[in-house]
């Protein structure tokens, strides 16, 4: 980063911590006057139900946000209304309680309602672990104050006697409660309240320093509990219930009520917010387990246990500490080193170490050495370790010396279906799956960085995240003192990471033209070619389940395979992966008389999650609509399908998922095939049942509206076919409906490439004429405003 951009940069966080810090000045006042309208109003509702009157050993009492003081707009009341064993006899005491709980019943407000002694509140805090944090908050609202006094004091006792015991339980239960709610920084609907990193993570904070095990860690984290506040609040405001989920449906709302440009930019503090509270709860229930074994443990006076990890650096009670701060001070290297210790031992940096590097190891010299580059390789290299380890040098800074461009990317979140992670934890995540791929190639310096790099450029604003991170990514690889040919190879990595999973989802691996693609994608380098077939790999794994799937991987294999055989020279043709080009050539002569008897064959092949079909037919108009509407009649999900044709007896591959597990039955798919060829549509009568429930486009929504089909020519794709791409709503039989619409006007599909996101279908045909050429303009106009129609749900005229 250049002197002015950083000068640029440091302004632009001035101005948006002072932004803040006038947020939150503003947000105080407003708790506090509806906290102080709430305790007004249920005095009055107090002093009303007991006419005035004065009662000794009776009091209401608040828990839950309207004790702690920071309830929203419309959060419910959790009031209990505590009693002394002689105050009032029991009849009176629960005339007295529906005199409290119907008024605020009547106004509307969600009431949670409780009547206690003191002595049964002692009683459910030591029976309930949930409840006894809950009642640490007790605060009086009306009544004998000095009686919710004595309760808070002695469930208080009580926790601090018992917490040490209670902690495995505790701790088991918070990590009950993450796992249902997700986490707040990685979710683009967070659960404000529940999730990893929301409100309730903020009471257990003060819960653990209440039981004295551990202190309660302040600064960033009370602002970004502030801010979640903040948010939670606009929700209840925007939905006008008491909701504590952002829901995507109110993110532009929140946003806007809260100031924030864009929902994005909403969207990006509470990601942050919600890591800030996540590391500090992590870091705080390690400290508290350490208090935990310290008295456990304790004959005498306990010494740490410092069991050494090289350069200075230290393994004591399940962290990595630095034996003396004169070391960071000397060294540029050392959070490098430390990152690369913890990292490989599996242990989190200690809070105090971190401080202590963040703030007295020098940033190191640029062009990086040699030295210093190699370190960052082994931190990168050092496998799951890695998340938790660079998490923690992010809050304290540490990452934003080594690549200040990380702050343009840090918590900002992905609008898509496939991704579970924000960027800069997708990017951590691409690095770890990496680590576990670098023996095939032979620089795994370059894929490492590569990974981290990948992303980069999904900042805002721009265009292209790709060429964008291009840039970004020279600029970073200068910086970090690689040699200018490797600062090619990372920059071609970062601009090209989408392109090898593109080609091999969505164009056929058979066509010379993917192949040139591929090939021009890597300037014609087997290495290079390596290098990012590996980063495409970890780049999707780590995305998620919806990018990474045995029908995925089987496609990039397949691809791989003909972009290896190019880049060596072989002069075979490669067609499916190793398997499907057997039906290319001559073939076998009782198949070819079985096929022309009116027999069809299939074959069905395990690849492991998905199965691929090899489906030997004779060849006709509107046998791959046929084909399609039969399977998707069955069950099955169609990904690709690959379409050839050998002395009028169509040869076909077709690769399909099977959401129920179930396995393709051959027999049954090869009667389907015959009777639908002697025009008998029953085979398909299912599909047709299941159409006939789902409601149909109308085909009326104006342009660009949500769901409406889109259907694009993408030229020089293929040489002898017309490459169209469709994007759409899904529905089942789409495929049956595209096939069977383009077969009536004449128009061949050579091949189809599947994919589906969140509903919408991203398909790829290979078409052809009649004459196995590619369309005309006309025809090619002809064929868009058929699959759009299809699509849209509009029959043909």
């Amino acid at each position: 980063m250049s002197a002015p951009e950083s000068a640029a940069s440091r302004r632009s966080e001035a101005d948006d911590d002072l932004l803040e810090r006038d947020r939150l000045q503003a947000a105080r006042p407003r708790r506090e006057a509806l906290s102080a309208f709430n305790r007004d109003w249920l005095a009055e509702v107090w002093r009303s139900a007991t006419g005035g009157t004065r009662l000794e050993g009776v009091a209401l009492a608040a828990v839950g946000s309207l004790g702690r003081a920071d309830a929203g707009p419309l959060s419910d009341y959790d009031l209990v209304l505590l009693h002394s064993e002689r105050s009032l006899p029991a009849k009176e005491l629960t005339a007295l309680a529906d005199r409290i709980w119907y008024p605020i019943w009547d106004a509307g407000v969600r009431l949670d309602h409780s009547v206690r002694t003191v002595s049964q509140c002692r009683q459910v805090a030591a029976g309930d672990l949930i409840a006894a944090v809950g009642l640490l908050d007790l605060a009086p609202l009306a009544g004998d104050a000095e009686l919710v006094a004595a309760a808070r004091s002695t469930v208080a006792h009580d926790w601090r006697g018992n917490a040490r015991k209670r902690l495995p339980q505790l701790v088991e239960v918070v990590a009950a409660r993450h796992a249902r709610q997700g986490d707040v920084a990685q979710s683009l609907e967070p659960e404000l309240k529940e999730a990893h990193g929301g409100l309730r993570d903020m009471t257990l904070l003060a819960a653990l320093a209440e039981a004295w095990l551990a202190d309660r860690p302040h600064g960033g984290v009370d602002t970004a509990h502030s801010l979640l506040l903040d948010v939670r609040d606009a929700v209840h405001v925007v939905t006008g219930r008491g909701r504590d989920r952002l829901g995507r449906e109110d993110h532009d709302a929140v946003a806007a009520l809260l100031g924030h440009t864009d929902a994005d930019d909403l969207l990006t503090a509470v990601s942050s917010a919600g890591r800030t509270i996540a590391y500090a709860l992590d870091g705080t229930l390690r400290r508290a387990g350490q208090s935990q074994r310290a008295r456990t443990l304790r004959v005498g006076p306990r010494r740490p246990q410092m069991t050494p990890l090289g350069h200075g650096l230290f393994a004591s009670d399940g962290e990595v500490v630095l034996g003396s701060s004169r070391l960071a001070e000397a060294d540029p290297t050392m959070p490098l080193r430390a990152g690369v210790v913890a990292a490989r031992a599996g242990l989190p940096i200690s809070p105090a170490t971190l401080d202590n590097l963040a703030r007295s190891a020098p940033a190191p010299a640029e062009p990086w050495p040699p030295a210093t580059r190699d370190l960052l390789g082994d931190l990168l290299a050092s496998g799951p370790g890695l998340v938790t380890v660079w998490e923690g040098l992010d809050q304290v800074g540490v990452v934003d010396q080594w690549l200040p461009e990380w702050s343009e990317v840090r918590s900002r979140p992905q609008r898509n279906a496939v991704h579970r992670h924000t960027v800069d934890r997708h990017l951590v995540e691409t690095v770890v799956r990496a680590a576990g791929l670098v023996r095939r190639t032979s620089r795994p310096d370059l894929l490492l960085v590569g990974s981290l790099l990948h992303d980069i450029g999904k900042v805002r604003g721009a265009h292209d995240h790709s060429v964008t991170g291009a840039a970004t990514a020279r600029t970073v690889a200068t910086r970090w003192g690689f040699a200018p040919e490797d600062v090619d190879v990372l920059v071609t990595l970062v601009r090209e990471h989408l392109t090898l999973i593109e080609l091999a989802t969505r164009r056929d691996h058979q066509d010379p033209a993917t192949v040139d693609a591929a090939v021009a994608a890597v300037g014609g380098d087997r290495e290079v070619f390596e290098l990012l077939l590996a980063l495409t790999e970890a780049d999707a794994s780590a995305a998620g389940p919806l990018a990474w799937t045995d029908w995925r991987a089987t496609l990039l294999d397949q691809l791989a395979v003909a972009v290896r055989d190019r880049l060596d020279g072989a002069t075979t043709s490669v067609a499916g992966g190793g398997g499907g080009s057997e039906g290319l050539g001559s073939l076998a002569e009782e198949v070819a008389v079985r096929v022309r008897g009116g027999d069809p064959l299939v074959r069905v092949i395990d690849n492991g999650g998905s199965h691929r079909l090899d489906i030997t037919d004779l060849d006709r108009v509107g046998l791959f609509a046929d084909t399609a509407g039969l399977l998707a009649a069955e069950g099955h999900t169609v990904r690709t399908a690959i379409l050839r044709t050998v002395d009028g007896i169509a040869v076909n591959e077709w690769h399909v998922e099977s959401p129920s597990g179930a396995v393709p039955d051959p027999e049954r798919i090869e009667r389907g095939l015959a009777r639908l060829a002697r025009g008998d549509r029953a085979p398909l009568s299912t599909l047709d049942r299941r159409r006939a429930h789902l409601p149909r486009p109308s085909g009326e929504s104006g342009l660009g509206a949500p769901g409406q089909a889109r259907a694009l020519v993408v030229p020089g794709a293929s040489v002898d076919s017309t490459v169209l791409e469709v994007r759409a709503q899904d529905r089942p039989g789409l495929l049956h409906e595209l096939g069977a619409a383009l077969a009536g006007a004449g128009i061949s599909v050579r091949s189809a490439h599947i994919a589906t996101y969140a509903g919408q279908t991203l398909d790829t045909f290979y078409l052809t004429g009649a004459d196995d050429l590619p369309l005309p303009p006309a025809r090619v106009a002809q064929a868009v405003s058929l699959v759009i129609d299809t699509c849209d749900g509009i029959a043909p005229s």
